[in-house]
């Protein structure tokens, strides 16, 4: 499946969720109560495992395994970017240390330096943790998000540049769709919306991308 095909099935099948929208204002209330909202991302989980199969958004249902099915990704990707998490809040915490006064000392310019290192590194953890948080949905086993033999096996047969020109695209729509959070009055209403429809759009499409070419290990 090309890009463009990609992201147009994506697009059509993100659409149907407005033919149920009590259905999305169910997702729209739980994505915005921390914790609560692992179910919102076990339901991005449960896209990918029923797509490429399934043509319309799955039945928003079984909490509870929704909840635990969230919890894995949010366990995953808080394995994958602790170290630079870990960068960018001491990076934070010396700038802020230093002061607005004190720009040039070397307490401030280690805090950028961390900082950015963490950001460059976080970019390249995600290229690899996006796959791992697929491919442990896909196989139904936890320990699978760290088989990288099996990961980065899928992401060559992807094709490297292929894979990365799809997360570049997810990246360019993502700050495109959070910039309308800016419009005065109704962002926030915008941006309300938007984030649970876009973790579903992610989510298929990953799917697809991820089904467009047998595992191997």
């Amino acid at each position: 499946m090309r890009l463009e095909e990609n992201l147009k099935d994506s697009y059509e099948y993100t659409t149907k969720l407005f033919k149920d929208i009590g259905r999305l204002a169910i997702l729209i209330v739980l994505n915005i109560i921390p914790i609560v909202n692992f179910i919102v991302t076990g339901y991005f989980a449960k896209v990918i495992r029923e797509s490429p199969r399934s043509n319309a958004p799955p039945v928003l249902e079984k909490y509870g395994e929704l909840w635990i099915d969230g919890a894995k990704v949010f366990i995953v990707m808080l394995v994958y970017l602790i170290v630079p998490i870990i960068l960018v809040g001491f990076g934070a915490a010396s700038a802020m240390v230093a002061g607005p006064f004190m720009p040039a000392t070397g307490l401030a310019l280690f805090g950028g330096t961390l900082t950015i290192i963490g950001i460059v590194l976080t970019f390249f953890i995600l290229v690899v943790a996006v796959m791992a948080v697929v491919h442990m949905v896909k196989t139904g086993k936890m320990g699978d998000a760290f088989d990288f033999n099996a990961i980065f096996s899928k992401i060559r047969a992807i094709g490297w540049p292929n894979y990365i020109l799809w997360i570049f695209v997810i990246f360019v729509i993502g700050l495109l769709l959070s910039g309308l959070s800016a419009i005065p009055i109704i962002g926030w209403l915008i941006a309300l919306i938007i984030s649970p429809v876009f973790i579903v759009f992610i989510g298929r499409s990953a799917s697809n991308i991820y089904e467009a070419t047998p595992t191997t290990k």
